[in-house]
């Protein structure tokens, strides 16, 4: 099937030094922990068995290590890459740096939820997933997926939310169901699309 359909990886970064404290990130460029960088390695076994024509990836530093470290672990560094910020993580406005479980005990376990995973919750000076989906799925949909339907196999490394915002794009997710949906750091999913974009099969492999 690998050579007769458009190969499309997703995967999300490492574990980031603010991932490590459970402090929201953001468009803040913060870095890989030690356990991110391992997390990238392991993300490059899991998908040894895989060949890739280009890759993906945002304008922050988690997202391009981890890609950086991925490539060079499975003997890729020349491989093109394409760096946008339509593939950055959702802004979290006047959350951006601030713990999560304070902001939960703030919150209440069901305010809370809808922040973090909900379709359109409204962030002071940042974004619901809604818009975050309103950017990236035009930069997929003039960009990445003509590769994918010309049966290309494109490497995409990004972030929790964009990469929530193509699958549920990818899935036909409802905005209801797509509370439901989460990438751990390190997480990679699979997609065969066929040349009408239409998506024949998915997997989900972990980077542990």
């Amino acid at each position: 099937m690998e050579n007769a359909t458009g190969l499309l990886v997703l995967v999300r970064h490492g574990e980031s030094l603010w991932n490590a404290k459970q402090l929201w990130t953001g468009f803040t460029d913060i870095g890989l922990s030690p356990k991110g960088e391992e997390e990238a390695r392991n993300a490059a076994k899991a998908v040894s068995d895989l060949s890739f024509d280009c890759a993906f990836t945002s304008l922050l530093s988690r997202a391009q290590n981890t890609l950086r470290i991925m490539l060079t672990t499975l003997g890729l560094s020349s491989l093109p890459i394409t760096r946008n910020a339509a593939l950055n993580e959702r802004d979290y406005g006047v959350y951006t740096g601030k713990n999560k479980q304070e902001i939960k005990k703030t919150l209440g376990d069901a305010e809370f939820l809808k922040l973090r995973r909900s379709w359109d919750y409204p962030i002071q000076n940042g974004e619901s997933l809604k818009q975050v989906y309103g950017r990236i799925l035009p930069y997929y949909q003039s960009t990445i997926e003509p590769l994918v339907k010309a049966r290309k196999h494109v490497l995409v490394v990004a972030h929790g939310n964009s990469l929530r915002a193509l699958i549920k794009y990818l899935d036909h997710v409802s905005d209801d169901a797509i509370a439901s949906v989460e990438l751990a750091t390190g997480d990679i999913v699979i997609y065969h699309i066929d040349g009408t974009g239409n998506v024949l099969s998915r997997e989900l492999r972990h980077a542990s």
